[in-house]
């Protein structure tokens, strides 16, 4: 088994400092391989793949100082690296001394990191400390410099880069009154700091005490999902399934689509049915029914998928997706989802159509139309639509009609 002093990581000799100029691609390549690479030995030797994490993360930011990130995708990407990493170090079974190591070595690239790449590690300190005790030293390290850039009389009031590490050690220690007071002296009432106070109040036990603070915590900048999820994990550990659902479920497992946020929903709320839960999801964003045609769908809700569609206008590609998908097991369906993408065609709706996506619609529509035995039916509706649509939809539409007599070659 390799030591820390002779093993070699791969990815230490590419992240020298400035090692990727502008390049963004490359450095987003190389986190990932880092990553892969310390989680393999961690599988064998949790303590070696912990130096390499600390050796990643001290190493990471002098070589992105000038990638562009203006994608914010590197940045993305070194955060789910410490979110992977910082357990690998808090877990590893070191001895004191080494763990007393990593922390001080951490914590000269925390103060070193002015792009900053790893400004998330503070987060984590109380868990890479380990041990109540030594996160308690560490906290009365820091917590006199947190009060001094909070006190807006002082010549030194600003940011401070220790504030989540003292907060997370408070924690950690079990501290939690020494929190609360804290965050009373601080100028603003900032979400990322208040977290803090809300898991020193759910850990005491009150947790209703717990969401009022975390409402309390709102404000125009604050993170409102974040919020929501913390007020939801907070009720559904305390069994209130129901009131979690109703109130926070929606905020707090939003994804990037829709379909994302269905999903989320229905996997942590299994006692609801899919189809309360698409009304629910439908019934928060009046007006666009018709992107909740893909989490309908996703759920074999086809009844309900084909009503969302024609309510409101749902992405064309989208929707010929799904003719081409279901024109063999679900023909029906399939005949309604290309009629409805049509309609919203002629209506003009789509992003940078071509003639192409009309053919597609039309061709899968009437194909789904042959498997369900309703050929000379979509035909005529087809044409009926495309007379009152959009000409150069009506064009494309007609002259594929009369070159196959409405049947598909």
């Amino acid at each position: 088994m390799s030591t820390p002093a002779t093993h070699k990581w791969a990815f230490a000799a590419r992240f020298r400092r400035n090692a990727f100029g502008w390049r963004s691609q490359p450095a987003l390549v190389r986190v990932k391989e880092a990553v892969a690479e310390i989680k393999k030995v961690a599988r064998k030797d949790p303590v070696l793949a912990a130096e390499g994490a600390v050796l990643f993360l001290e190493k990471v930011s002098p070589a992105l100082a000038h990638v562009d990130s203006s994608s914010g995708a590197i940045g993305t990407t070194v955060n789910n690296a410490i979110d992977l990493l910082a357990p690998i170090i808090a877990g590893a079974p070191a001895d004191g001394p080494t763990r007393d190591r990593w922390l001080e070595r951490l914590w000269e690239a925390v103060e070193a990191d002015d792009i900053p790449y790893i400004e998330v590690l503070p987060d984590y300190w109380g868990e890479l400390c380990a041990a109540p005790e030594r996160a308690s030293r560490w906290a009365d390290s820091l917590i006199d410099t947190v009060r001094i850039a909070w006190d807006t009389s002082s010549e030194h009031y600003g940011y401070f880069k220790g504030t989540s590490a003292c907060l997370s050690a408070l924690l950690k220690a079990g501290r939690y009154e020494e929190i609360l007071s804290l965050l009373e002296g601080a100028p603003h009432k900032f979400w990322h700091d208040r977290k803090w106070g809300v898991k020193a109040l759910s850990a005491m036990g009150r947790k209703a005490e717990a969401i009022r603070y975390a409402e309390d915590s709102r404000g125009i900048n604050d993170p409102q999902g974040a919020i929501a999820q913390a007020c939801e994990e907070i009720l559904l550990s305390s069994g209130m399934v129901d009131e979690a659902y109703s109130r926070y479920a929606i905020d707090a497992n939003r994804g990037t689509t829709n379909l994302a946020t269905f999903r989320a929903i229905v996997k942590k709320y299994p006692q609801k049915t899919a189809v309360e839960i698409l009304h629910d999801l439908v019934e928060s964003t009046p007006g666009e029914e018709g992107k909740w045609f893909a989490s309908a769908k996703s759920a074999g809700l086809y009844d309900e998928a084909i009503a969302l569609a024609n309510k409101t206008p749902c992405d064309p590609r989208t929707l010929t997706r799904a003719a081409k998908e279901a024109a063999t097991g679900h023909p029906a369906f399939s005949v309604e989802a290309g009629m409805a993408t049509l309609r919203w065609l002629c209506e003009g709706h789509g992003y940078e159509i071509t003639s192409v996506d009309v053919l597609d619609a039309c061709r899968y529509t009437m194909e789904a139309a042959a498997h369900a035995g309703s050929v000379r039916e979509t035909r005529d509706r087809i044409r009926k639509l495309a007379q009152a649509g959009n000409p150069f939809i009506a064009e494309v539409l007609s002259r594929e009609l009369d070159r196959n007599g409405g049947q598909i070659e």
